[in-house]
């Protein structure tokens, strides 16, 4: 029996699968052949020099790239027309299947290059009477006779406002409905949205031009009210909602694109919750990954494409990639394999009572214990507490009755990451501890410590001395391992900055981080002394 039972279990198994599913908006790759569409720098053989050997670098560049990632599909952006995507078909042999859409009137179209079955395709119009964008491609997959599909977007830019993203949601999410709830399907591509906009456009006025409502959050249900969807309520929910991969990653290494050293996510992967259950096809667990070589990414930039000149006189250097990174995921047809969830929660049962362990959650389902929270530092709302041998945190209001240089037990009711930067958002007080006369000693020393690891974000750091110059402090100080670098500051009462020119030294400085940038959040003056 039991060798029959083992024989069952591999013959289930010997066609089980893994594969790769990645996006890449190569970034404008145009052909040879004017189609007075394209582009001012992409019209062929003009002084912008888009000629042959600048059109064979782009192109090799972009089957480099593609190779390398492996991926069993790929979504591609930003691909000029099918003559592109054949071309790509011909350099890349292993991909047998493909499929691609534009409008006629539009500069790039966006498709799919394929190692396994393309059923059918579907094109999902979105249209103003003002302004030419892309369709949304749905393609239908077959692998084992399991079918899924994959929607390939690419939004509008932020160029222009967040009603215009938000149509093209609302296209997507009437497709989906209509879809059975345990349809596995993935939508992928450049939604020009982070995973968290609704956190990160709000106070643009030029954006936000729908009282805070976004296309990739409130429209896809990648939140529900001011919470991500997660592992924890993702199947539970009765709206459809959707799971954004870019969870999966720690906050320092979200980031498809950087925009002056800023992090963004434009690209992204967002999940049905059928990838989640116990069915068919499932993701793998923690498998999200940035396609990031050293050719591709170096010194905290993205290698794109290099053009010289003017805005209206571009030239064309002949190298480089695209301005955006690649993204991929693994998924599976293995039965070992289709309850993630299970083993997520399994692997996380553990009770949460150090710091640390809050900045491994997106949010809290059960509230968090902490015992001998410090309190290192406080502002006029807010407080930074810290275990000895463990991290610092920031609570971000409410925190008045916290007394400075106090140890607490605090029950922790709720978490956030705002735009990057790890915060409290509801607490109790459980327990008043002991008086913890030596608080300070919990600081970290600028001089010995590297301020800028991510690890040590919502510390609080001494001995860090320089000039300001333009919102930035350049250290200065021959005894410090910064010696040479910068950081920028930032106050929410500009009162407190201190002036250009001026030589500082911090008592107390606040290292944060906005959108992968780290910044010293200044929130009094007291914070720093002016002079040598």
């Amino acid at each position: 029996m039991i060798k029959t039972l083992l024989l069952l279990f591999l013959a289930l198994n010997i066609y089980a699968k893994d594969f790769v599913i990645a996006s890449y908006n190569a970034e404008n790759l145009f052909d040879l052949k004017k189609q007075n569409s394209e582009y001012k720098e992409f019209i062929p053989n003009t002084s912008s020099k888009w000629n042959q050997k600048n059109f064979n670098i782009k192109i090799n560049n972009a089957v480099k790239v593609i190779k390398d990632i492996n991926a069993d599909i790929i979504a591609l952006q930003e691909i000029e027309n099918r003559e592109v995507m054949q071309l790509l078909l011909k350099k890349l042999p292993e991909y047998k299947y493909s499929s691609f859409v534009k409008y006629s009137r539009s500069s790039i179209g966006l498709g799919f290059l394929s190692k396994i079955k393309i059923k059918n395709n579907r094109q999902i119009d979105v249209k103003f009477t003002n302004k030419i964008f892309r369709p949304i491609l749905e393609s239908t997959f077959e692998l084992e006779n399991k079918e899924f599909k994959i929607f390939n977007n690419h939004w509008p830019s932020k160029r222009i406002a967040e009603s215009y993203r938000v149509k093209f949601a609302k296209k997507l999410q009437d497709r989906l409905s209509k879809l059975p709830r345990d349809y596995d399907y993935i939508l992928v591509g450049d939604f020009n949205s982070n995973y968290d906009e609704d956190r990160s456009f709000k106070y643009n006025k030029k954006l936000n031009n729908t009282s805070g409502v976004t296309g990739i959050n409130q429209v896809l249900n990648t939140t529900l009210g001011n919470k991500y969807i997660t592992y924890d309520d993702v199947l539970k929910q009765k709206r459809k909602v959707h799971f954004n991969l870019w969870l999966d990653l720690p906050t320092s290494d979200r980031f498809s694109n950087k925009y002056r050293t800023q992090s963004n996510t434009p690209d992204n992967i967002i999940l049905s919750p059928a990838l989640l259950d116990t069915k068919n096809i499932s993701y793998i667990h923690k498998s999200f990954k940035v396609f990031k070589p050293n050719y591709l990414y170096r010194n905290n930039k993205v290698l794109r494409w290099q053009m010289k000149g003017s805005r209206y006189n571009k030239v064309h250097v002949g190298a480089g990639y695209s301005d955006h990174l690649p993204i991929y995921a693994k998924f599976s047809t293995s039965k070992e394999k289709t309850n993630p969830i299970k083993e997520i929660k399994k692997n996380s049962k553990k009770d949460l009572n150090k710091i640390s362990d809050l900045y491994t959650k997106m949010k809290l389902v059960e509230p968090a214990i902490i015992k001998d929270a410090v309190v290192i530092y406080k502002s006029k709302t807010g407080a930074i507490i810290k275990q000895k041998n463990d991290r610092a945190i920031y609570i971000y209001k409410h925190a008045q009755e916290l007394k400075l240089g106090y140890k607490y037990t605090l029950q922790v009711n709720d978490i956030v990451d705002y735009n990057g930067l790890k915060e409290i958002d509801s607490f109790s007080v459980l327990e008043e501890n002991t008086r913890f006369k030596n608080y300070k000693s919990l600081f970290i020393n600028a001089r010995k410590i590297d301020i800028f690891n991510s690890n040590n974000q919502n510390e609080i750091a001494f001995n860090l001395r320089g000039e300001i110059k333009k919102r930035k402090l350049y250290i200065d100080d021959s005894k410090s391992i910064l010696n040479g670098k910068s950081i920028k500051i930032y106050a929410k009462n500009k009162n407190n900055l201190p002036k250009n020119n001026q030589t500082i030294t911090f008592k107390s400085a606040h290292i944060a981080v906005y959108r992968g940038v780290p910044q010293i959040l200044i929130h009094s003056s007291t914070d720093y002394k002016v002079g040598n």
